[in-house]
């Protein structure tokens, strides 16, 4: 007799591939492998289908898809016996990626300039970028939408608005931070912290649309401006219910200042200025209230703070970088304003604008060298996980290379501006500008050129994936088309490179020879 064949069920490859393993957990693919971005043969892969496809996931996927509900809900159990390998950084966590965090901040190390109000401070800022402003970020600056206001209110709560215009007596009276740092212990390494945790979103043009003008505009205001100017719009801005931009650059005039156009003609009362004239590139103009503005007057230049009213016009400009910047081109149109919104004396505007380089230029080498560093994280944790000719991308000796190059130089910016940093905690604002604007100024085109250089390394070691706008490579693409804009903002790298050279001929002593 024979015996009785069992009856197997035929199944398709198509139904094998409707689970894999990634880093010891199991997913169902079933309803999602039609769905797949990259295909269906990818997942039909003898690596991938019915295996643990952990190393070929990584290779091709951020992490982040894992988290999203919608490919979690995939998760239908764990492999007995093994842990996740990979452990998701918390938010307000230091990274242990090395040197994806300064020095000071590396365990095992110490540093003279930071104290346990800094240390506070940075712990404080990391989990509030992390946790409310980095989603918003990246919402954002992929829909060109302004900085939502609920980030603004929680940054306004912090009083963290009055703290990036750096220390002084803005800030007097006020609670920082919850508390955590004291007004009159208020330094510029907190500043420092608060600029560079802000700069980890990732997001170029989100984080000079995070009130990028207020940080330039309002300065002049609270430095040259009348008592009665200052009660109407210091507290308004700081609390984030009114924008402000500093209008300098032209279409006829960036780095060259004595060259602007736009005029502003007395009346014959005496009791305004009628401006005409346009300005370009002006950082969050399309949104702001207030504009802090550079004019041609009879006897030189004088700044004016222009309310937002009838005779000015702003027209949004699409650069590089996303529209949430608010980048405009400003258009006055016989704006009559008031001779009380002179900042500083009339004819005397030259100082006022140039009052204002030093701390600028400064908060761009924060963001720069800190965005140098996110690119370096980023770029050992794709060669670490990446496989090239049987090895991990990192054991091939020419990207270890790019390597030591990338590091040696943020390491050099991030050295460079802490001390710099540290000058200007113990020099009078005349000493900064009599011996330290040439520094910032050669620091910043150091900063900023080594950036591109970053940036060019970076795309080489992440290849297509370095130019592409989404998946693995995103945050290095953004990188590469968005950080020329630090080698122009505030000065390009060679009118900066030339300051510091002619301060420095000013300090040469014409007793030395050879």
């Amino acid at each position: 007799m024979s015996t009785p064949t069992k009856q197997l069920k035929t199944i398709s490859r198509e139904e094998v591939a409707k689970w894999v393993i990634i880093d010891a957990k199991v997913y169902d693919l079933s309803r999602f492998a039609s769905l797949h971005p990259g295909g269906l043969a990818v997942l039909l892969d003898e690596n991938v289908a019915g295996q643990d496809a952990t190393d070929v996931f990584y290779q091709l996927h951020r992490h982040e898809v894992l988290l999203k509900p919608g490919y979690a809900r995939l998760q239908v159990g764990v492999v007995e016996g093994e842990e996740p390998e990979v452990k998701v950084q918390q938010a307000g966590e230091l990274s242990k990626v090395p040197y994806a965090e300064p020095t000071w901040l590396t365990p095992g190390f110490s540093s003279p300039y930071y104290k346990e109000s800094h240390k506070a401070l940075q712990k404080a800022m990391r989990k509030f970028t992390d946790e409310i402003v980095f989603p918003d970020a990246q919402a954002r600056e992929e829909d060109g939408k302004r900085i939502s206001q609920s980030v603004l209110d929680a940054m306004a709560e912090m009083n963290m608005h009055a703290m990036r215009l750096g220390p002084g007596k803005h800030l007097k009276g006020l609670k920082l931070m919850g508390g955590i740092v004291k007004p009159e212990e208020f330094d510029y390494f907190h500043e420092l912290i608060i600029n560079q945790e802000l700069m980890r979103v990732k997001a170029r043009g989100y984080a000079d649309g995070m009130l990028g003008g207020m940080v330039i505009g309002l300065p002049p205001v609270l430095n040259f401006g009348s008592e009665k100017l200052k009660q109407e719009i210091v507290p308004q801005v700081f609390a984030g219910k009114k924008f402000i931009s500093l209008a300098i650059s032209e279409a006829f005039a960036g780095s060259d200042v004595a060259g602007l156009r736009c005029t502003a003609t007395k009346t014959e009362d005496g009791k305004y200025f009628i401006v005409n004239g346009t300005k370009k590139w002006i950082t969050n103009g399309t949104f702001s209230d207030y504009f802090t503005v550079g004019c041609r007057t009879d006897g030189g230049l004088t700044v004016l703070l222009i309310p937002r009213g009838e005779g000015v016009e702003t027209m949004q400009i699409k650069t590089s970088y996303s529209t949430t910047a608010g980048t405009a081109y400003i258009t006055f149109d016989n704006v009559k304003v008031p001779v009380e919104n002179v900042l500083g004396k009339e004819d005397d505007g030259l100082r006022v604008i140039l009052s204002n380089f030093n701390h600028e230029r400064w908060v761009m080498c924060c963001g720069s060298v800190r965005s140098q560093r996110t690119i370096v994280e980023e770029c050992f944790k794709w060669a670490s996980q990446r496989k090239v000719f049987g090895k991990p991308l990192i054991a091939q000796a020419v990207i270890r290379a790019k390597f030591a190059n990338m590091i040696s130089r943020v390491e050099a910016a991030q050295n460079w501006l802490e001390n710099i940093t540290h000058q200007m905690n113990n020099m009078t604002y005349k000493e900064q500008s009599s011996k330290i604007a040439g520094q910032i100024g050669l620091l910043k085109k150091f900063c900023t050129s080594t950036g591109q250089e970053t940036a060019q390394d970076a795309v080489q070691i992440f290849g297509g994936r370095g130019i592409t706008k989404t998946g693995m490579g995103r945050f290095i693409q953004h990188y590469y088309v968005t950080v020329p804009f630090d080698a122009l903002l505030g000065g390009a790298e060679d009118v900066l490179g030339d300051l510091g050279v002619r301060q420095a001929m000013r300090q040469m002593p014409k007793s030395t020879r050879l």
